[in-house]
């Protein structure tokens, strides 16, 4: 049984005179024991809460930063009309913080035998499965003087997906790849470049495109163009260790590499290649393998859903390993890692030239902006100190990024805003280039 405030506001208003005038345990009881009997008998009127059935129904998933409507059907099966306050909850980041309780709370009225239906809006504030905690139902009776109460177990998932905040610069990453992709074609033949089309020969161009056979069928010279060549496999592999669990600005450092592998999963597909996804740090914890182009992006986005970064150090070796497993030979392996000195020169840079002997090899890496407000620091001793940190600090990325060039490896290294058209714009490169 739960007592409302009205009960309370009765019971004050009755003992208030009589403690004034006529103090005693007869003239309390005079003004308790009826509105005990009214207090009784309206939880007794107040309809059951465990007879209630509950059904749900609405959206599975949302993209972080959107809302979603998830319904609940409360249907009364008794004789006795509902009135109730309900409360729909669920994990505190299903919503902003400070709106939770207008948001899971709802007032209804069910008459008997009948059913309504109440929506609860969610504003997820965190990737990953929201999961539903329970239902709890506070049945009042007619005078709203007590209450039944009782809790419901209602399953629902909504998954909340990544935002995928990078699309906006998908036309003109798309724009660029369809000058690329046929409209601009290239004279000389590279790796990673695909018989186009034969044209007349025109004075300025590469004697060495001239195609002789096809001379000797025409009137004219004839030459070949190549275009970059489609259905190429690249392999995107995430870093879910220690340092991927980093915070840069409001969100870790995986977010941004996420945002980064979308674009480039979007792009790639459009531009005809064969994208699979690993997420790796000591064991493999996400893989996307041989989907359609149709199909992909959505599994990727899925499946990094509910991704969450491992407190480990990443191993180096068993993710070299899972690289060369799961990707034919001459393909892109994109890895989004770390720059920092230590994982690099202890982990990454023993295991590298077993992926730049057999594959194109591309490095990026999120890199911290406060790094660069910090260099531009003056003024004070405070200052001038965290001027010189984020100065030795750049040096240490510039340095580790030039070993890995040595090694034939493209670096990437930006703020997580830049991250993703930075790796689009690399990609794109390496296909211009003839090296994909």
């Amino acid at each position: 049984m739960a007592l409302t405030g009205r009960s309370a506001l009765l019971a004050a208003i009755g003992a208030l005179p009589v403690g004034i005038f006529a103090p005693s345990w007869t003239g309390m009881l005079a003004v308790n024991a009826p509105l005990s009997l009214a207090i009784l008998c309206d939880y007794a009127l107040a309809a059951p809460v465990r007879t209630l059935r509950f059904t749900r129904s609405g959206d599975t998933s949302v993209r972080l930063g959107d809302g979603v409507e998830v319904h609940l059907t409360v249907a009364n099966p008794s004789r006795r009309r509902l009135r109730a306050r309900l409360r729909d909850a669920w994990p505190p980041s299903s919503w902003p913080a400070g709106t939770e309780q207008a948001a899971s709370r709802h007032a209804l009225t069910v008459p008997a035998g009948e059913r309504r239906r109440v929506t609860t809006v969610l504003r997820p504030t965190r990737r990953g499965d929201r999961h539903a905690a329970r239902v709890t139902v506070r049945s009042y009776g007619p005078l709203g003087l007590a209450a039944r109460q009782g809790n419901h177990q209602v399953p629902w998932t909504v998954r909340v997906l990544p935002p995928f905040t990078s699309r906006k610069h998908l036309p003109s990453k798309l724009a660029r790849l369809r000058e690329l992709d046929g409209r601009t074609s290239v004279l000389i033949r590279g790796q990673g470049t695909e018989f186009d089309s034969l044209r007349e020969y025109v004075p300025g161009d590469d004697t060495r495109s001239i195609d002789w056979r096809a001379t000797a069928r025409h009137t004219t010279v004839a030459v070949r163009t190549w275009r970059p060549e489609r259905d190429r496999h690249i392999l995107v592999v995430l870093d879910t260790g220690r340092t991927s669990a980093g915070r840069v600005g409001d969100a870790p450092r995986l977010d941004a590499s996420m945002d980064a592998a979308l674009l480039l999963t979007a792009l790639a597909s459009r531009a005809g290649d064969r994208v699979d996804l690993l997420a790796f740090d000591r064991r493999i914890r996400v893989r996307v393998q041989g989907r359609s182009a149709k199909d992909l992006l959505p599994a990727v986005v899925n499946a990094l859903a509910p991704l969450e970064p491992e407190l480990v150090e990443t191993d180096a070796r068993g993710l070299s390993s899972a690289a060369l497993a799961n990707a034919p030979r001459g393909s892109l392996i994109v890895l989004l890692t770390t720059l920092e000195a230590a994982p690099i020169e202890d982990g990454l840079l023993p295991v590298l030239p077993q992926l730049t002997q057999r594959h194109t090899v591309l490095l990026a890496s999120v890199s911290d902006p406060h790094t660069d407000s910090m260099t531009k620091g003056r003024g004070t001793v405070d200052s001038v100190y965290e001027a010189a940190a984020g100065t030795q600090a750049q040096a240490q990325r510039r340095r580790t990024a030039e070993q890995l060039q040595r090694l034939g490896v493209t670096v990437v290294d930006a703020t997580p805003g830049n991250l993703a058209p930075a790796l689009a714009d690399a990609y794109l490169a390496l296909k211009a280039a003839g090296r994909l």
